[in-house]
């Protein structure tokens, strides 16, 4: 119970992390809209989403889900206020994404370099491996371009002119239709990208910590 307990609480961690860095880079880019709504601030409360952040990650848990997923509430931002109109949507999209890898370097090197660092336990190290696994995973699956994940604001930048007109109307259905959307993305989760998914996510957590 005590290891649910500290999973869930990485989770939420994490998928706060995650937001308030799409909130930095949305204020960073010319939007206050974060900001003025409290959304850059640590504290969980305004962050926390009680059935994404707590129920749907100790369901997965408890039926012994083979992942871990949950989220925050999305943080809000206006794409018309931010400075650099080409850009400025995919930089604040990668910025939660970002967080996490991030995340995921750090706590990967804290196990690479273990040896070196006095006082560290091993549950302490099993929980970090759990940090960086998690992380890469949110990191990964929020990188889907299928809306309204992060990749969805990123990938339209690079395609032709007439299929990202195609895929922004795509986007807009799906962002318009949030049940509609999370419908695409689990069924799609299920049949094609749980397992690539997964793999990524083990290859590279390997990868950082050093096997």
């Amino acid at each position: 119970m005590e290891t649910q307990i500290a999973l869930i609480l990485i989770l939420i961690i994490s998928v706060i992390l995650h937001e308030m860095a799409h909130g930095y880079a949305a204020n960073w880019l010319g939007d206050p809209t974060a900001r003025l709504q409290g959304r850059l601030s640590p504290n969980p409360l305004v962050h926390i989403d009680p059935f994404m952040s707590v129920i749907l990650p100790a369901i997965l848990l408890l039926s012994g889900s083979p992942f871990l997923f949950g989220a925050a509430k999305p943080v809000p931002y206006n794409p018309y206020n931010l400075t650099n109109q080409k850009w400025g949507e995919a930089i604040v999209a990668v910025a939660g994404p970002a967080a996490n890898i991030a995340l995921a370097i750090i706590f990967a090197l804290i196990i690479r370099f273990a040896d070196m660092l006095p006082m560290v336990s091993t549950a302490f190290l099993t929980l970090s491996l759990q940090v960086v696994i998690l992380n890469l995973f949110l990191a990964f699956f929020n990188l889907v371009p299928i809306p309204p994940l992060d990749g969805s604001k990123i990938l339209p930048n690079f395609l032709p002119f007439s299929l990202r007109l195609k895929y922004e109307r795509f986007r807009q259905i799906l962002e318009q239709n949030i049940a509609l959307a999370f419908g695409v993305i689990i069924i799609s989760f299920m049949l094609v990208l749980g397992a690539p998914l997964a793999l990524l996510t083990k290859t590279v957590a390997v990868f950082l910590v050093g096997g």
